[in-house]
């Protein structure tokens, strides 16, 4: 039987309940080997879902926190990449699309690894798992080292960040690329229209969508763009899923994806120590691509990081909250923290201003901001700005933020995402990451042995 409770529970009576309430959304989604991100809506294990749930759980079984990413990194692929969703069979196929047979995962991807036990899709997520595994570990690193949980995920999260900076550097300039929407997390953003303009959407009859069963249709993407999605996945499924330079319609650079590899090699480089192997080889792969980061996608004129379109050449205009997540990366040159945090509180996305940072900037010309992706405020990046924030010295602005966060998240019922300026409820309820990331900020035990998070110096130089 699984112990809970594993830090001192916040002294305030909201903050209680809060904590009671969340702890009840991870409880109520926990399948007996990993956690859904919600009933309904999402049925099965989503990868950066079980990251950032995995962050909160350690708050109440650093048991089960380590099983949700066991749990997911039982189902990597031979060549390294961690599936966006690992399949429940007990789970209907009408449930959820693409379902196990669109991907077909152990055929189509065998030639790419495929577990053959395991159905999965082909495609992947950011990689916040490093991060995760660390946080975890440090929430009781006794009981972590008895069990040897680092030394059992540490060849693991390597083979996936070895993919992700080999085969997924399309673009040859050190950087992963994503494939499909879908892998940038931020699925329906508008940074995504122009590419996506190059591919022929499948016909809204050669499949149906799932997501319309559970979700308003003014909330979700809209036919035009998921056929495109479907198409996407599709010509990769077909194509055996490989990762070919040129082979691939669609192929981007995203700032946040590349951040999170960063946070999370410094974070491998300390689990590497731990398990007795060299952090030297991830300390400097994080310093390369952190390089890389900055040369390729700042924009000076955006006053943030965009998004590199490999296909079409150039940067993607469109200013979304993945350009200001890199403010979790340390040790940014002090002229691009300053413009960062300028750019956060000005008119495009006015933190300090609103409740939360919408998904996108306020004067773009697609802000919509009930439309998933397209302008709501999530919980997971605004989570990541408060870590950020706080890494710079912006202590009361991440205060306010996180004051702001778990205000929502308790009103909304833990929802999906929010509207940035009235923080109303939007996408599904109890929602497994929302609740995670309440919990996580509610947390007061201090780091084990002193030691700070990676991507949470406090103080740092800007």
């Amino acid at each position: 039987m699984t112990t809970l409770l594993t830090t001192p529970v916040p002294a305030a009576t909201g903050d209680l309940t809060l904590r009671r309430g969340a702890a009840r959304v991870l409880l109520t989604n926990w399948t007996g080997a990993s956690t859904i991100p919600s009933r309904g809506l999402y049925p099965h294990q989503w990868s950066w879902d079980s990251a950032f749930i995995a962050i909160g759980l350690r708050h109440l079984s650093v048991r089960r926190a380590q099983r949700e990413l066991e749990s997911l990194l039982g189902a990597q692929w031979a060549d390294g990449r961690v599936p966006h969703i690992v399949f429940n069979p007990a789970v209907p196929l009408d449930a959820y699309f693409p379902s196990p047979d669109f991907w077909r995962s152990s055929r189509a991807g065998a030639a790419a690894g495929s577990p053959a036990g395991t159905e999965t899709s082909g495609i992947v997520q950011p990689p916040v798992h490093a991060l995760a595994a660390w946080l975890v570990h440090l929430a009781d690193p006794d009981t972590s080292r008895r069990r040897g949980f680092l030394k059992r995920v540490y060849g693991a999260l390597t083979a996936w960040h070895d993919y992700l900076t080999g085969p997924r550097d399309l673009g040859g300039g050190r950087l992963a690329s994503v494939v499909h929407p879908w892998e940038a997390g931020m699925d329906n953003s508008p940074c995504w229209d122009k590419p996506l303009e190059r591919v022929e959407p499948m016909t809204p009859g050669s499949y149906r969508r799932a997501d319309l069963d559970h979700g308003q249709p003014a909330e979700r993407p809209t036919d035009l763009d998921y056929g495109r999605y479907v198409r996407l996945a599709a010509d990769y499924r077909d194509a055996g899923y490989t990762d070919a330079r040129g082979s691939h319609a669609f192929a981007i650079e995203d700032p946040c994806v590349n951040a999170l590899l960063i946070v999370s090699e410094h974070a491998l480089a300390r689990i590497a120590a731990e398990a007795g192997a060299d952090p030297a080889r991830h300390e400097a792969r994080a310093e390369r691509l952190k390089a890389a980061l900055v040369e390729r996608l700042w924009s000076p004129t955006a006053g943030m990081f965009l998004c590199h379109d490999v296909v079409g050449g150039g940067l993607i205009a469109e200013r979304s909250v993945a350009g200001l997540v890199p403010l979790v990366v340390p040790g940014l040159p002090p002229h691009i923290v300053r413009a960062l945090i300028a750019t956060a509180t000005g008119d495009g996305f006015r933190l300090g201003e609103v409740p939360m940072a919408p998904s996108y900037d306020f004067s773009g010309a697609a802000f919509d901001a009930s439309r998933y992706w397209r302008g709501p405020a999530w919980f997971n990046t605004n989570w990541l700005l408060e870590r950020g924030l706080r890494q710079y010295g912006y202590g009361s602005a991440a205060d306010a933020l996180r004051g702001a966060m778990l205000t929502a998240a308790g009103a909304s019922g833990f929802s999906e995402y929010v509207d940035p300026v009235t923080a109303q409820a939007r996408g599904t309820r109890n929602f497994g990451w929302t609740a995670a990331l309440a919990l996580d900020l509610l947390a007061t035990a201090p780091v084990a042995n002193g030691e700070t998070d990676p991507g949470r110096t406090e103080g740092a130089d800007t």
